[in-house]
């Protein structure tokens, strides 16, 4: 049995939740994560475990993540998008990262099937802010451009919120897992949305 993980190391993010004045302008940008995103994405996940409660299972490394998440092309195994959100507007580049869409090609893969997206916000004073649907947007829209036939994600059944989300966005409600898929015309609608 492997044992749990140590966590990642606290940043500001990991204090008390914040709350933002309703009139506060947000602004939001989805990037292909990049292997420099490795910490980032390996706190959301720890985050996420602690919610849900699954820290039991919780076993990710940065390193073990880096291994496997972030092989090239992108597309071939695993992808994340990161949704980023900030009170100031993001530049068009910034040093060591562009973020203009990739080109068509670097997404192609020999066996296209779906994508699963999974989100995860924190603080909650980012939930109910659109970006859940943005995420899914971005999701959608890349599905849709490589000539996927769906796109699949599990939901906790205890996530009432969440399923209601989803079901507003068109996805099918599956029961035994709380699968959920956008498929055919709801796919093409939402995935071809701007």
């Amino acid at each position: 049995m492997a044992t749990a993980a140590s966590p990642p190391a606290p940043t500001l993010a990991s204090g008390p939740t914040a709350t933002l004045p309703e009139t506060t302008l947000l602004f939001a940008r989805i990037h292909l994560a990049t292997l420099s995103d490795v910490p980032h994405i390996h706190k959301l996940i720890h985050q996420m475990v602690i919610f849900k409660p699954l820290t039991h299972l919780f076993s990710a490394t940065e390193s073990s993540l880096s291994s496997t998440l972030f092989t090239s092309p992108p597309f071939q195994s695993f992808t994340i998008l990161l949704l980023e959100a900030s009170p100031t507007p993001f530049p068009f580049t910034t040093p060591n990262k562009n973020t203009d869409t990739p080109p068509p090609s670097s997404f192609t893969s020999p066996t296209p099937s779906k994508i699963t997206r999974g989100t995860f916000s924190k603080p909650t004073a980012m939930t109910r802010k659109g970006f859940g649907r943005m995420l899914l947007s971005a999701v959608t829209k890349q599905a849709v451009k490589m000539g996927y036939g769906r796109v699949d994600w599990v939901v906790l059944d205890w996530n009432v919120n969440t399923i209601r989300f989803d079901e507003e966005m068109g996805a099918e409600v599956l029961n035994e897992w709380r699968g959920c898929r956008l498929t055919g015309e709801a796919l093409q609608v939402y995935g071809g949305a701007d």
